[in-house]
């Protein structure tokens, strides 16, 4: 099996409404790619740094699948991206990602996500950024998480305050050639467990994946 060689596989996320782990097949992969096509925010208005949604719906799904596959392709144990899917009630509907460099010195992740139009609204959002929380600071060990929302982006922002992120200074990246405001966000461990909302189960976290995620073992 892949999980044989490749143990972050066996890992997986649970939350009242959601899982996320890695797909499973391919369909899992086109799955997503659908859903993305359908639409992941309005189109008056860019959320991401790099505009992937602004292409044609044969570049947007092909970009999904093909980011998949270089997070996976790409991989080292100092510079990972668990680039989970998200699942509610057995369909991709969106991606929560973790990313650590040199996280055994650091002990910092960033995350990044998106989620369907269609499954906006409900609180998911918030739901699936708890759950890689978890993993960070309950299953990795991590002292700091750091995340970023653009200006206008009331939803990311309001994720981020709801869990105890505080403001975390400003960069200024050029998008589509205009240039933007980025606000950026960091979590502490203290802030992290003064704000727990979700319960969330960790399975499949163990040595072999504490190998390939640099850490060699599982955190005391």
């Amino acid at each position: 099996m892949l999980a044989d060689h490749l143990p972050i596989y066996r890992l997986r996320l649970r939350t009242d409404r959601l899982e996320l782990r890695l797909p499973a097949t391919f369909d899992e992969i086109a799955a997503l790619a659908e859903v993305a096509v359908a639409g992941v925010h309005d189109p008056g208005f860019m959320p991401f740094g790099i505009p992937w949604t602004a292409a044609e719906p044969k570049q947007v799904a092909r970009g999904v699948a093909l980011w998949y596959h270089r997070a996976i392709g790409r991989w080292e144990t100092e510079s990972w991206t668990l680039p989970f899917y998200v699942f509610h009630d057995g369909r991709p509907i969106g991606v929560q990602d973790v990313k650590g460099i040199e996280f055994t010195a650091t002990r910092e992740v960033s995350t990044g996500s998106w989620i369907g139009r269609a499954y906006q609204g409900r609180g998911l959002g918030k739901e699936m950024r708890a759950a890689v929380l978890h993993l960070a600071f309950a299953g990795l060990g991590a002292d700091y998480a750091t995340s970023g929302s653009y200006d206008g982006n009331e939803p990311s922002a309001g994720v981020s305050r709801s869990l105890g992120y505080r403001e975390d200074g400003i960069k200024l990246p050029v998008v589509q050639g205009v240039r933007r405001t980025e606000q950026r966000w960091r979590l502490s461990r203290e802030d992290w467990e003064a704000h727990r909302t979700h319960e969330v189960a960790i399975e499949g976290l163990d040595d072999d994946v504490n190998d390939m995620l640099g850490l060699g073992k599982e955190p005391s």
